[in-house]
């Protein structure tokens, strides 16, 4: 699309800010049989971004990247076409360009078109989401949705999470069931078992049109006593412990799936779950206000399958 080409002014500030400054970048190995702008994808058998922060980036005023202290996946990928993101003033940028080697390390050539990342338009139906109310400085909703890979409205299994997170996931289980245990409204603490493979579950690096802006809320857990909101770090949003949020929950119901039913709720949050890295939160909350008749609902939903 020609709107998505910067303009040679706006190329040469781009470039001033990525010489002045250090500027994290991320690579992906692209396709190399796209030729159009539109068409550059990953490659299909082995997709893979990384993300390299500013202090190991540096640029030339001629236009060139020095990459240092990459892991080598990044340097084999020298010889190769590749897919450089960033964001200047929070507005996502994005080139191709194949990655060679120097001295120093892999080094990349600023072509002269830069493009802007648009955003991908993803239309999902989901039977189950909810909406969350959130007070700050004025009435704020944020969307929840299912977090892919976790299956909701079934008891969680171990099993569930993929062999070779179970080691990382079993540290976080370890840390986790005492702050369960020390706030006392855990219940069974079934919950732990998605909230652990939420942390160890590989996240895709996806740079966005523009930067900063808040995602939905990833639903973990759902039943008839508590719901877990999983999230990223956002600055623009703290959920607090000891909070109470009002959410809203929206079923299509299997028989008629035309037919919504809104189950309205107030959870309190009891405890929020952090991963190791600091990226990752899971809010764990309880209700402190369910009519009894939507209590039941929840209830058939979490053990059985006569809706959805």
């Amino acid at each position: 699309m020609e709107q998505r080409l910067l303009t040679g002014i706006e190329r040469e500030l781009v470039l001033k800010y990525l010489v002045d400054g250090n500027v994290p970048v991320t690579v992906t190995p692209v396709d190399e049989t796209a030729v159009d702008a539109d068409e550059i994808r990953p490659l299909s058998s082995e997709v893979f971004s990384v993300s390299i922060e500013a202090a190991n980036v540096s640029v030339l005023k001629e236009g060139i990247i020095l990459l240092q202290n990459v892991p080598s996946s990044v340097s084999d990928l020298t010889g190769k076409v590749v897919k450089v993101e960033f964001y200047f003033n929070r507005v996502g940028l994005y080139f191709t360009s194949v990655m060679k080697a120097v001295s120093s390390g892999p080094a990349i050539v600023i072509p002269k078109e830069i493009f802007k990342i648009e955003d991908a338009v993803v239309e999902k139906k989901y039977d189950f989401s909810a909406t969350l109310y959130y007070s700050n400085h004025g009435e704020v909703q944020f969307s929840c949705v299912p977090c892919d890979g976790i299956e909701l409205f079934t008891r969680p299994v171990w099993s569930s999470i993929d062999l070779p997170e179970q080691q990382a996931a079993k540290e976080y289980l370890e840390k986790f069931v005492p702050l369960a245990r020390k706030n006392g409204r855990a219940g069974n603490g079934v919950q732990l078992i998605n909230i652990c493979n939420y942390f160890v579950k590989e996240k895709l690096v996806l740079m966005e049109a523009v930067q900063g802006r808040v995602k939905p809320f990833d639903i973990l857990f759902v039943n008839h006593e508590r719901i877990v909101l999983g999230f990223e770090k956002n600055d623009a949003l703290s959920l607090s412990e000891g909070s109470e949020y009002p959410l809203n929950m929206f079923f299509a119901m299997k028989e008629a799936p035309a037919v919504v039913r809104s189950v309205f709720v107030t959870g309190k949050i009891d405890t929020i779950y952090e991963s190791s890295d600091g990226t990752r939160f899971a809010a764990d909350c309880h209700y402190t206000s369910l009519k009894e008749e939507d209590c039941r609902f929840l209830y058939e939903k979490a053990t059985s399958t006569l809706f959805i």
